[in-house]
């Protein structure tokens, strides 16, 4: 039976996040969000990835409160996160009591729908992520983190799905987040998934590379259940597909969307001049709404590829550019075909300029790569190469085990490292995240209580 297309709409979570380095303001979402829930979306992303961080880092916001005022508008749509399993939304592990405390606050806060993945698709750093979402009584999405390599086969990802389905998933979403899933691939792909599980299959994409709307037209053909897009202002470049095309597309065919056109073009027309306003401020640099087809070559996120050009800025090596592209599938193939999503991609694309910049290969390792190979973030996809292993880590041991269990339940910790600053348990979740900047931010909240000098070394 062929159902209506489902749509989430990612403007308030990636489509900022891709375009304009996840600075909209909570302000700035919050007028417009009865409309949008009244479109009929499937979803809204609002939340997770760097949101979290942004908010406190760049916009003096409490993320938690940014949810609370979110959830007080949108009445009739679920709410969805995207979570980096045993990273949270920060950059390493946690504990497991950190995790499932996390989870259960973000439900309590509003969300409905957690989108959980794991950077390494190692499976173990999803359990507790998995078990708390359900607990929490959410809906609990697991996604692969899509890439191409000699091991990345068609079955090697139905492995993966079947092994997400026992665990309890209650969706799968295939996550192309470098915009890589070729349309045909995207077809067998999907057509191989729903052959093995009934559970609902939703794809997320980017437009870096020139081809998402392509493979979202096959993979609808394929029977997906759901596709990820952003309203029209907040798409394309290092988005996701816009949403408005979609929605006429499919108008009076059997996929039709239902969701309500007049209300989509309001939105975008309320959008059009926030998106001028970071054009104007240089926070939205033109070049992330470029097509750049090498993406399908080097398979480097948008993102990431913004990032190394400012990297390579602040060097004065913007000339290396070329040289470090090329380097990144030589590296990523070398420590065992990682998918470059955060925090693998930053940590890949790091150690490919070291190595170009150095003009001696692994001279300079960042702490984060010795980690990986130690087995701390995961098993990698692939076995690393024995002679990099030796040269990052010589003869250092690699642990095998899930790396959370070799952490202790810290929350107590956190807790008592701010007594007196924290008036929640989700400031002393965001302490446990995010340390410096959250003291800062609970100190900043009320300066005359505290009378604290934040001395400028």
């Amino acid at each position: 039976m062929v159902k209506k297309l489902k749509v989430t709409e990612t403007a308030l979570r990636d489509g900022h996040q891709s375009l304009i380095a996840t600075r909209l303001k909570t302000e700035e979402m919050l007028p417009i969000l009865e409309k949008m829930d009244n479109v009929g979306y499937h979803a809204m992303e609002v939340w997770g990835g760097a949101t979290f961080d942004a908010c406190l880092r760049y916009l003096n916001e409490d993320p938690w409160e940014r949810l609370r005022k979110i959830r007080s508008k949108v009445k009739n749509t679920k709410l969805q996160m995207l979570l980096r399993g045993q990273n949270i939304l920060g950059y390493k592990h946690y504990p497991d009591d950190i995790v499932e405390k996390f989870i259960y606050k973000s439900v309590e806060n509003g969300i409905d729908i957690i989108r959980i993945f794991d950077a390494l698709n190692d499976i173990r750093n999803l359990e507790t992520s998995i078990k708390a979402t359900k607990k929490a009584g959410a809906h609990c999405q697991c996604a692969i983190s899509y890439t191409t390599s000699k091991i990345h086969t068609k079955s090697y990802y139905l492995e993966k799905v079947k092994a997400m389905e026992d665990m309890g998933a209650d969706s799968i979403c295939i996550k192309d987040m470098s915009g890589i899933l070729t349309p045909y691939r995207a077809y067998e792909l999907i057509k191989a998934i729903k052959k093995i599980t009934d559970l609902p299959i939703e794809f997320h994409n980017h437009c870096t590379s020139g081809i998402a709307q392509m493979s979202y037209m096959k993979a609808i053909e394929a029977g997906v259940d759901i596709i990820d897009t952003a309203i029209s202002p907040f798409a394309t470049g290092t988005s996701q597909p816009p949403t408005e095309p979609f929605v006429m597309a499919y108008k009076g065919t059997d996929r039709d969307t239902k969701l309500n056109l007049n209300l989509l073009e309001e939105i975008a027309e309320y959008f059009k001049p926030i998106k001028r306003k970071y054009i104007e401020d240089g926070t939205l640099n033109l070049k992330v709404l470029e097509t750049e087809p090498k993406t399908l070559i080097y398979q480097v996120p948008g993102g990431m590829l913004s990032n190394l050009l400012s990297q390579l800025k602040s060097q004065n090596a913007e000339d290396k550019y070329e040289e470090v592209l090329a380097e990144i599938p030589r590296v990523r193939e070398e420590l065992g075909y990682p998918p470059l999503v955060t925090p693998l991609s930053q940590m890949v694309g790091t150690q490919s300029m070291m190595n170009v910049l150095t003009g001696d290969r692994y001279k300079m390792i960042p702490k984060e790569i010795k980690d990986y190979v130690k087995g701390y973030y995961g098993k990698s996809p692939a076995p690393i190469k024995e002679n990099i292993k030796k040269k990052i880590i010589g003869d250092e041991k690699v642990i095998t085990q899930r790396p959370a269990d070799l952490l202790e339940d810290a929350f107590d910790k956190y807790k008592e490292e701010i007594e007196g600053l924290y008036k929640s348990e989700e400031d002393i979740l965001s302490y446990a995240l995010f340390p410096q900047i959250t003291k800062k931010f609970l100190i900043d909240r009320e300066p005359e209580v505290y009378h604290i000098e934040l001395s400028i070394d």
